[in-house]
């Protein structure tokens, strides 16, 4: 699987995605485009899939209105989906893709989703806070 890694990591750098933090041996890369609203973006290769999350904002007051307009959101996104941590501490934007036969489309769709969604939804998502 270490050239699967290796590709995803020619895939970041074609893209000019910067990577900050890298673990060969976990096969997981930190990356950030501060530009795009993506800071710290864990990219984890876990074989059959690679597993991409953004830390988006810490849970507000834990309001049923909340939960519902996330789960309303997620209808809405290109890829990915809305998600809290197991300890409800935090809202994650996560995505999942098959790597056995990744390419740098699917990537790049995956890490634009979520700049789109930041840009179509950060705002309404920060009025919680």
């Amino acid at each position: 699987m270490e050239d699967k890694f290796s590709l995803i990591k020619e895939f970041l750098q074609e893209m000019s995605i910067s990577i900050i933090k890298e673990d060969p041996a976990e096969e997981l890369v930190v990356v950030e485009d501060e530009e795009n609203g993506i800071k710290n973006m864990v990219i984890d290769c876990e074989a059959p899939i690679v597993v991409l999350e953004q830390v988006i904002m810490k849970v507000p007051g834990k309001t049923e209105q909340f939960y519902k307009r996330l789960l309303q959101l997620n209808r809405e996104l290109v890829h990915g989906a809305f998600v809290l941590d197991s300890d409800e501490q935090f809202v994650i934007f996560r995505d999942t893709l098959q790597l056995e036969n990744l390419d740098r489309n699917e990537l790049e769709g995956s890490i634009h989703a979520l700049t789109l969604a930041l840009s179509e939804y950060g705002a309404e998502l920060l009025e919680y806070v």
